[in-house]
């Protein structure tokens, strides 16, 4: 079974990058998911994808996963790129399209 290690990218709820600093280890799931006939919830015969595992850096997750001999994927996200720019901006003289409500 595969496990997947990321980070984890922001929420849309909220604006901080809390969660965002963790390393996980998820392990892809191996069968599809199948609907129960008498009340229609879908699930899965497989426990291991209800596993997370939270590490602080990319190299324990590794290590972890080479320990206990789990095939994995390493998966990197991008840095977003910051525009930094300050209130003042939207008034100055320089700018390419006016300001307006």
């Amino acid at each position: 079974m595969l496990a997947k290690i990321y980070r984890p990218s922001k929420t849309a709820m909220q604006s901080g990058k809390a969660a965002t600093k963790k390393w996980l280890l998820e392990f892809e799931p191996s069968t599809a998911l199948r609907s129960d006939a008498l009340m229609g919830w879908t699930g899965a015969l497989e426990t291991a994808r209800q596993v997370r595992l939270a590490f602080d850096d990319k190299e324990a997750a590794i290590a972890f996963a080479s320990e206990h001999g789990i095939p994995h994927q390493v998966v990197e996200t991008p840095e977003p790129k910051r525009h930094i720019k300050s209130y003042s901006e939207n008034f100055a003289f320089r700018r390419r399209e006016p300001w307006s409500h």
